[in-house]
């Protein structure tokens, strides 16, 4: 089965991206939302046409999710906003400030209620932490504690929710309360401490298996709900960064990477650094969650 889903690895878009994250299957539209951090852009790629059009925005953009009235929302920098991928306007919804300096926001994903969780990477070690923003437009603190709040998600039955710290090669389990929207009962499902790697974004597929994209690593790795590793899916880059399924059967996982941080030396190793990928697989992911927007927020 590896060697299989090893050889359906294909690159979809030479996008060159400095820091691309957070790719986003859109099931109605049938494409790809994806961003590119540190060149300020969400990107929509068609796969039927092989099209990648994108937007300039005006921070770094790290998380985006797919809101219930057909807008983007998005993190940026020390802000949330909305963008709207008809017209390209952007409206600001929630300015933070930051407990520590040269801090922002990072990875984020909607949960079952249409409420956006995101967490924050900072310079200093444990000064980062995990939000939720709900549809009502208010900002509350999860999780603290964290340096770099990274790939998150939900177990299939939703009692589950995962969240990675990829400077501490970890990645967390916690109980999941989806009506009071609560986490509780921290505890280490996947500890990467020993090798060279740092687990990064995450997917969950319909059977609960955690897929991680291991930056450094060359790979993503699949994990079963109890943590034990069922195998992995070498890539021709050295830093993969995140992943979703998608495609009509939401078969076909999309794979985002980066270039940033690499020496003229390693780039040219993997000249793909940046590019986007795709792979076919025999597993199935879930489609996402939406958030709930509110008339409130704008």
């Amino acid at each position: 089965m590896s060697q299989s889903i090893q050889n359906t690895v294909q690159i979809v878009l030479s996008a060159r991206a400095r820091l691309g994250e957070c790719p986003l299957w859109d099931a109605d539209r049938q494409m790809l939302f994806w961003v590119d951090v540190y060149n300020y852009r969400v990107h929509q790629f068609d796969p039927a046409t092989g099209h990648d059009r994108f937007f300039e925005l005006d921070a770094p953009v790290s998380a985006i999710v797919l809101t219930s009235n057909n807008q983007i929302l998005m993190a940026l920098g020390d802000r949330i906003a909305l963008l709207d991928p008809e017209t390209g306007e952007t409206t600001t919804l929630y300015q933070i400030q930051f407990p520590h300096p040269n801090t922002r926001f990072n990875d984020g994903k909607c949960d079952a209620q249409g409420r956006f969780w995101i967490g924050s990477v900072s310079e200093a070690p444990a000064q980062a932490e995990l939000y939720r923003y709900d549809p009502d437009g208010s900002l509350q603190v999860m999780e603290t504690g964290l340096t770099i709040s990274n790939g998150l998600g939900w177990s299939p039955d939703g009692s589950t929710f995962y969240l990675t710290d990829s400077a501490l090669h970890k990645i967390y389990a916690y109980d999941f309360d989806l009506e009071a929207g609560k986490i509780w009962n921290r505890r280490v499902f996947i500890d990467l401490t020993d090798e060279a790697v740092e687990p990064d974004g995450l997917a969950i597929d319909v059977e609960g298996n955690l897929w991680s994209a291991l930056w450094g690593g060359r790979c993503i790795v699949c994990f079963d709900p109890q943590g034990q590793e069922l195998q992995r899916i070498s890539l021709p880059v050295q830093c993969p960064t995140s992943i979703a399924f998608g495609g009509f059967q939401l078969t076909d996982l999309y794979i985002t990477s980066a270039s940033v941080g690499l020496s003229q030396k390693e780039i040219q190793q993997g000249f793909n650094a940046g590019d986007l990928f795709r792979c076919s697989t025999p597993f199935s992911g879930r489609l996402i969650y939406s958030f709930q927007h509110s008339s409130r927020n704008t």
